[in-house]
């Protein structure tokens, strides 16, 4: 199985449970918290919580969400268990000091909201994601209509010069300039992460750019789900196999 870092076995090998010199990166939905029908419907797991408090503790701060989601949808979805996250694919970033940067909104934002709830205003089940720097339409509550929201989006990207983003039923018109992959080589520069091993943790090709940057910087990545042709050198089964990882890479001994 081809893939643009190479080849993919059939059967990813589960990754190693050490984390002494390890800086990790973990997408949300699909890796630390189940595909839900809405964003909304997403929220807090104590366990996941604990296992991330725990697992950045015993990494010294070198933990980082990076996700699709705006940073206060993380916040929101992992209980405020880390400090260090970029949301809407790297549009969004707040650094181990606590400090926010975010990309300018491109102005054809504002048309492809406007575009997509059109579109969905006639469509029951379909859902417009504003996230200020990109706006989504998710059609997991009517996938007869992906083909129909798929030639919008490509028109959409060509009027606009926006980047589109697809993703799990989702697809995303945003700002250009970022991506997963861009998000974790500038957590790379600064402290705590600097001179750490990058591990990327995913399950879309939205964590390819991610996997690759990891892999550039002398890491890995870690697909979870099924194995299709990926970056990455490890592989999950699903959001429980992620946690219990997550739980024994905090409870490792030096």
């Amino acid at each position: 199985m081809p893939s643009r870092a190479g080849t993919v076995d059939l059967i990813l090998p589960a990754p190693p449970v050490r984390g002494d010199h390890m800086a990790l990166f973990l997408d949300m939905d699909g890796v630390l918290a189940p595909l839900a029908p809405t964003p909304g419907e997403v929220g807090p797991v104590a366990r996941r919580t604990a296992a991330l408090k725990a697992l950045d503790l015993r990494l010294g701060g070198r933990v980082a969400i990076i996700s699709g989601r705006t940073i206060a949808e993380i916040d929101r979805i992992s209980d405020h268990a880390l400090t260090a996250a970029s949301g809407v694919h790297g549009l969004e970033r707040r650094r181990h000091d606590g400090e926010t940067e975010r990309k300018p909104t491109d102005d054809g934002v504002a048309y492809a909201l406007e575009a997509f709830e059109a579109f969905a205003a006639h469509r029951p089940g379909m859902i417009v994601e504003d996230k200020g720097v990109s706006a989504g339409l998710h059609y997991r509550g009517a996938p007869d209509q992906a083909r129909a929201a798929e030639a919008l989006a490509d028109r959409l990207q060509i009027e606009t010069g926006l980047t589109l983003q697809p993703g799990h039923m989702v697809l995303e018109l945003k700002t250009p300039g970022a991506t997963k992959g861009t998000a974790l080589t500038a957590f790379m520069r600064e402290a705590p992460f600097k001179d750490a091993l990058p591990v990327m943790v995913g399950d879309d090709v939205t964590d390819e750019d991610g996997f690759e940057a990891a892999k550039a910087l002398g890491g890995y990545g870690v697909l979870v789900g099924p194995v299709r042709p990926t970056a990455a050198r490890y592989g999950l089964d699903d959001v429980d196999a992620v946690l219990t990882w997550l739980e024994a890479l905090a409870e490792a001994q030096t």
